[in-house]
């Protein structure tokens, strides 16, 4: 395929010091998972310093997703769905859904939890009723159905913004990180 010169250089991923690699992969192998994760835009090298800090937005959902209206226990955004979140069969990616769920659910939760509260995720579950087509606007709408002082849990729908046809629901269990007394 590539040759001695696709293989000149060393991919990346090889370069990393927290990357494990399996010894079955051919170098050939590497080069080549390499060159996919770069042009899907995941690869964690490509990302800019400021957006590898913790909880930062990936590479993928940080410019699809705006806020709309904030609430204690009520947050809309609105999700434009783009080519690079889209799936071999032109709806949005399932992955996509999930990151944007669990996004938004820790957006919500924060709005009743506190800002010096911890949150991780414990649970997500979705429902993919039907496919978003490029290019559509949908509506995120999140809300607190129960929060306490170890868990928060918050649902989701999403719904196209054109015809309110609801595409997506989740659900997701967050809990508090106990804060450490000393």
């Amino acid at each position: 395929m590539g040759g001695k010169d696709a293989m000149a250089t060393t991919p990346r991923i090889l370069n990393s010091t927290t990357t494990k690699i399996s010894a079955d992969l051919s170098p050939s192998s590497l080069h080549h998972l390499d060159g996919f994760l770069r042009s899907m835009g995941v690869y964690w090298t490509s990302f800019p310093s400021e957006y590898q800090a913790k909880d930062s937005f990936s590479h993928l959902t940080r410019g699809i997703l705006k806020v709309q209206h904030i609430h204690p226990g009520k947050l809309t955004c609105l999700l434009v769905v783009k080519p690079a979140i889209l799936n071999a069969f032109g709806g949005m990616h399932g992955g996509a859904v999930g990151s944007i769920a669990e996004r938004v659910a820790i957006a919500c939760a924060k709005t009743v939890a506190g800002k010096d509260k911890e949150l991780f995720l414990g649970e997500l579950s979705m429902s993919y009723l039907s496919a978003a087509p490029p290019n559509a606007e949908v509506l995120v709408h999140g809300s607190v159905i129960r929060s306490g002082r170890n868990l928060t849990v918050v649902a989701m729908e999403f719904r196209l913004k054109d015809s309110e046809k609801l595409v997506y629901i989740s659900r997701a269990t967050l809990y508090h990180t106990p804060v450490a007394s000393l």
